[in-house]
């Protein structure tokens, strides 16, 4: 019991860790594993492990353990690819799906063949299992590089789709290599037991994704159970279709999320966020509980120089190759091409599926003669694939900042605002952004609000911003702030700490409270929009009577400061315009100005009163 518990409290611990000095979860989930298991039993006195997962889970019950919980991080991953996107895709993402894949897929192989002497067929499977990035280990980097629009797209999309392509393939080949016995594995047989996993895969998968379309569609299902119902249909696919055919549990669950995704569902987004916070769980104690199964033999065994000669082929050179090769006629420059090249980070789909096949492998090549090398092999999967994760994680995830800065693409400050709500006040300021050229977008998790928003052909997204999600589904490299303009100041205030990470303390704003309107001076909040002169209810109330915003020029800071202070009974400032292209909200604390600016303010009353204060400034 103390150990079941210690996998969760260690795999939240090692979320909560990746958080916190921003990196990939899955090194600081590794790294714990292998410290409470094989490195425990090399410094402790009796030799065992603090945790070890065959104790946790035995025999044929932590095989299925591990097949169910991978089953579900694959329909997660399924349920993010979408065919309309792919379509869509830039040729170059395209390319590196394609190219890429068949490149790591061959290269390893033939470097594990020749290299560490693995036999052909595993020497495939271990390439199928290096293919996959995946944006839980892209997705940190990338924030904290920074990188430019065109770097940041398509290292973004190549991880989101790459992740359940990648698994895919190396199910199939697993599937095909034990269809066979040693040594005829292309025999008619093997090949026929292939095409029978396939067809149960794909038949059972097919079938109970449009069951659950035909249930979800229906409304069948009260919304209090619908996340429950489609975890549990999951599983049955899962556990069905391997009762037909072993090993097609998880192409079943890959293609049912695939289909899914595909399909017209109207809470889909609820299911996926469900999914993923289940699976967020799984992978907290998956991983720990997988690197502590690791023997100290292992780990001793693949800490050899051809380790490292693998090791360096697959970053060094097939990398390079695959991003080089599926360039070419690209607008991609030169510096950015050789930094697509070093960010391939593996992910934790690699661990999980490795983790499957190297349990079930054992047992299928025990007692068949000449295997033993096999078996060897097969032991050898686990720890390998580890090695490669670990080693391009902490490579990658250091060097990637400073080479960005030496090659010079890390992205210029962005000018796009990011609204917080798509309410009434936030649809008019955006309106007007974008006939000033400023990039906008509104989410809302209100379906009425985003209705509103498009109908004026604003961008949006529907959802939470506070979501885990949202650095997939939202392209952040051309926002540079975010205005908070919903009702709920508490919402407001959350997400303003949440994306100063981001955009820094400084370019986040949101509207203030009605206390925090009445408050003046130093106790007045910081970064309050409008100047802190008007909440939620008033402006809004505003903005319905008098859809009109005007502009002036100022040249100075002091001039700013005399222009809101003269009027600020009968105006609301909105924002600075700065070399015709970055906006600044004015705050109570106004920022610097450095070169001629032009405010925008709304007219609350006395028009005269503005005018002649206008001519003042003017004539001073």
């Amino acid at each position: 019991m103390i150990e079941l518990a210690a996998l969760l409290v260690l795999g939240l611990l090692a979320q909560w860790l990746a958080w916190r000095i921003k990196v990939p979860a899955i090194l600081p989930l590794i790294i714990i594993g292998l410290l409470v298991g094989p490195i425990w039993s090399m410094i402790s006195y009796d030799g065992q492990k603090f945790i070890d997962g065959d104790n946790i889970f035995q025999g044929e019950f932590l095989f299925d353990v591990i097949s169910i919980s991978v089953g579900l991080i694959l329909f997660e991953g399924g349920l993010t690819l979408k065919l309309k996107e792919v379509n869509s895709l830039a040729k170059t993402v395209r390319n590196l799906i394609i190219v890429g894949t068949i490149v790591t897929l061959f290269g390893g192989a033939m470097v594990a063949h020749y290299v560490l002497g693995m036999s052909m067929r595993f020497a495939f499977l271990f390439g199928s299992l290096i293919i996959v990035t995946g944006p839980t280990v892209i997705g940190p980097i990338l924030r904290n590089v920074k990188p430019n629009f065109r770097i940041n797209t398509v290292l973004k999309w190549e991880s989101i789709l790459i992740d359940p392509i990648g698994a895919l393939i190396a199910i199939l080949i697993y599937e095909f290599i034990v269809s066979g016995k040693p040594g005829e594995q292309f025999t008619i047989f093997a090949l026929k037991s292939f095409m029978v996993t396939i067809l149960s895969g794909a038949i059972v998968g097919g079938a109970f994704a449009f069951i659950l379309h035909y249930v979800l569609t229906r409304n069948l299902i009260p919304k209090y159970l619908r996340n429950v119902v489609v975890l549990a249909m999951v599983i049955m696919t899962f556990a069905l279709s391997d009762v037909i055919h072993a090993e097609s549990g998880l192409l079943a669950v890959t293609l049912l999320g695939m289909i899914l995704a595909n399909l017209k569902i109207e809470n889909l987004k609820e299911i996926l966020s469900f999914k993923e916070d289940i699976v967020l769980i799984l992978i907290s104690f998956l991983f720990v509980l997988l690197s502590s199964r690791i023997q100290a033999e292992d780990i001793i065994t693949i800490l050899n120089p051809s380790s490292f000669i693998l090791f360096f082929v697959v970053v060094f050179i097939l990398r390079p190759i695959s991003v080089f090769l599926s360039t070419i006629k690209s607008e991609l420059s030169f510096k950015e091409k050789l930094f697509i090249s070093w960010i391939s980070p593996r992910g934790i789909v690699s661990a999980g599926v490795a983790s499957i096949f190297a349990i079930r492998l054992v047992p299928i090549l025990d007692g068949n003669p000449g295997s033993l090398m096999e078996i060897f092999h097969a032991k050898l999967l686990l720890p390998l694939t580890f090695f490669i994760i670990v080693g391009t994680v902490v490579l990658q995830g250091i060097t990637a900042k400073p080479l960005a800065k030496l090659l010079g693409v890390i992205r210029s400050e962005p000018n796009g605002v990011l609204f917080l709500g798509a309410s009434e006040p936030a649809r008019f300021i955006a309106q007007f952004l974008t006939k000033l050229n400023i990039p906008v977008l509104l989410a809302d998790t209100s379906q009425s609000n985003i209705h509103e928003a498009q109908k004026l052909e604003l961008p949006t997204f529907e959802g939470s911003l506070a979501s885990d999600d949202v650095y997939e589904e939202i392209d952040l490299t051309q926002f540079g702030q975010l205005h908070a303009m919903t009702s709920n100041t508490e919402i407001n205030m959350m997400s303003c700490k949440i994306f100063s990470e981001e955009f820094g303390n400084q370019r986040v704003y949101r509207l203030g409270s009605n206390d925090e309107i009445i408050e003046n001076g130093s106790k007045r909040s910081k970064n309050l929009l409008f100047n802190g002169s008007v909440d939620y209810i008033n402006v809004t109330h505003y903005f319905r009577q008098n859809p009109n915003i005007q502009q002036y020029d100022v040249t100075s800071q002091l001039e700013l400061k005399d222009f809101i202070e003269d009027l600020k009974d009968t105006i609301i400032p909105l924002f600075l315009l700065k070399d015709s292209r970055k906006v600044e909200p004015v705050g109570n604390q106004i920022i610097n100005m450095g070169q001629e600016s032009n405010i925008f303010y709304y007219i609350l009353k006395d028009e005269e009163a503005i005018t002649h204060s206008k001519a003042n400034h003017a004539v001073s």
